[in-house]
């Protein structure tokens, strides 16, 4: 069996060490990052009390880099603050209520609470939300989102 050189030995070991700054691949894990499917589902977790980061995407060479951009932040922040990933072709009229013409596009969706005023509705059953809804305009990486999140106070991790 041939013995590894020096080389490459200080390489393996430089990529053990120090993914991140290699641009080796990180080991995420399972992925963090919810696929929208209803609306109905998107309200159960707002309700579970996190933060919701929405990304309305459409197919395109930037959307793989956000979706890369958005497994990293997902298993940083994971299970604190939710990442969530709407496909607006397959969805349009979830993204046409955001009034939004360029895409992709992110919001941060927070501290939902029952509205005041419930106003005139049909069933006895409905409950209006007040959800805070942020846009997203900071460096798109995983230490972009930590920057918003502490500029914004929104807690990314459990009291102690």
């Amino acid at each position: 069996m041939e013995e590894q050189s020096f080389l490459d030995r200080i390489m393996c070991h430089l990529r053990s060490t120090c993914k991140y700054y290699t641009g080796y691949p990180k080991d995420l894990g399972p992925s963090r990052v919810i696929h929208f499917t209803s609306e109905r589902e998107f309200v159960q977790l707002l309700h579970q009390g996190h933060p919701v980061v929405v990304a309305f995407t459409i197919r395109g060479n930037y959307t793989m880099h956000l979706d890369r951009v958005l497994e990293e932040a997902a298993a940083e922040f994971y299970p604190n603050v939710k990442f969530m990933r709407v496909e607006c072709p397959k969805y349009p009229g979830f993204c046409i209520t955001r009034q939004k013409k360029e895409y992709p596009f992110i919001e941060i969706f927070h501290s939902p609470e029952q509205a005041a005023n419930q106003g005139r509705v049909a069933d006895q059953n409905i409950t209006r939300y007040a959800v805070k809804v942020l846009p997203f305009n900071y460096d798109l990486s995983a230490y972009g989102f930590r920057e918003f999140f502490k500029r914004h106070g929104i807690r990314t991790s459990e009291p102690k």
